[in-house]
């Protein structure tokens, strides 16, 4: 409300002002409106602005006027007399002309650094497998994953192109990570950015790296060669896969468990069942409890990159 009250109370005091003390007819009254509606307008565009793009703003002013006062002295050491006289007739509107190309430049240009105006591993660059995965917004929801999370321009190309290829399985990966980026722009829980800035390199999964190396920034991704280009360059790959998998519940070798035994397995009289989570049990002598509940003794465990695997018997 405060805010209100000055906005009308500026807008009403700048007519009165001129009015007052200047001229008194409708001309300076309507000046004066036009003053206080122009710095009304100022303190709104300052609140909706961030500080980065104020001062973004503040060097393309600067780098303006000083293209024009390069001009200006090219011009009166060319000792041209037709030159001169021409400069000095629309050196004014040259500078104004100078100094808003500068502003509108720099806040153009300052579109590849939005999000990115300073640098570290509060950043981290989703790739095109974390988007197609999806789980990322659960990390995000509940605020399992800070800072910001950065789209680069070119992942969403990608994906773009994968949604209107003519492959069924691919179009639907491609549109379920455009899908997954519209989602994660409107959490409120983190702030994302979407950057142009890029890096140059062969394939996707380097020109991810890349950027991350260039921004010191971490990478959210599901692919391992993503996390094998990530140790090369000193980045850090946050791989989902990884963390579904350190999050599993623990089996030691010699515990007994309950088991439903769904299918055979690939060796003879090997049967195979599940875990609440996904982890694939493979039962020695357990073909015979197929479509049963059995009490199993785990024996062995074999641990991946991507998966887990638990060998067991039928006790």
């Amino acid at each position: 409300m405060p805010i209100w009250i000055f906005r009308m109370a500026t807008l009403a005091a700048f007519p009165l002002l001129t009015y007052t003390f200047i001229k008194q007819d409708w001309m300076t009254v309507l000046g004066g409106l036009l003053c206080g509606a122009i710095v009304v307008a100022g303190e709104v565009l300052f609140k909706r602005l961030r500080l980065i793009k104020i001062m973004i703003a503040c060097t393309g002013l600067l780098m303006g006027y000083m293209l024009f006062v390069l001009i200006s002295y090219g011009v009166v050491r060319f000792e041209h007399q037709e030159a001169i006289n021409w400069w000095n007739t629309y050196a004014f509107k040259a500078e104004i002309a100078l100094l808003v190309f500068g502003v509108l430049a720099s806040i153009w240009k300052s579109r590849d650094l939005e999000g990115l105006s300073y640098k570290g591993h509060h950043l981290k660059i989703a790739d095109i497998t974390a988007l197609m995965d999806g789980r990322i917004i659960d990390l995000c929801e509940i605020n399992f994953l800070s800072g910001v999370i950065v789209l680069p321009v070119f992942v969403l190309d990608e994906l773009n192109k994968m949604a209107s290829s003519n492959d069924p399985l691919e179009r639907a990966r491609g549109r379920r990570g455009l899908d997954v980026a519209t989602r994660l722009q409107e959490l409120k829980e983190i702030t994302v950015r979407v950057t142009n800035k890029n890096a140059k390199a062969p394939t996707m999964e380097e020109r991810v790296v890349k950027l991350a190396k260039s921004l010191d920034a971490e990478v959210v991704t599901l692919d391992f060669n993503v996390n094998k280009a990530a140790v090369l360059q000193n980045v850090i790959a946050l791989n989902i896969a990884d963390l579904a998998t350190a999050l599993k519940p623990v089996v030691l070798p010699g515990e007994s468990m309950s088991l439903f035994v769904m299918k055979e397995g690939k060796e003879k009289d090997q049967g195979v069942g599940y875990l609440d989570d996904g982890t694939m049990v493979v039962v020695e002598d357990g073909r015979r409890s197929i479509g049963k509940r059995v009490e199993v003794a785990v024996y062995s465990i074999l641990q991946t990159s991507s998966c887990r695997m638990i060998f067991a018997k039928v006790k």
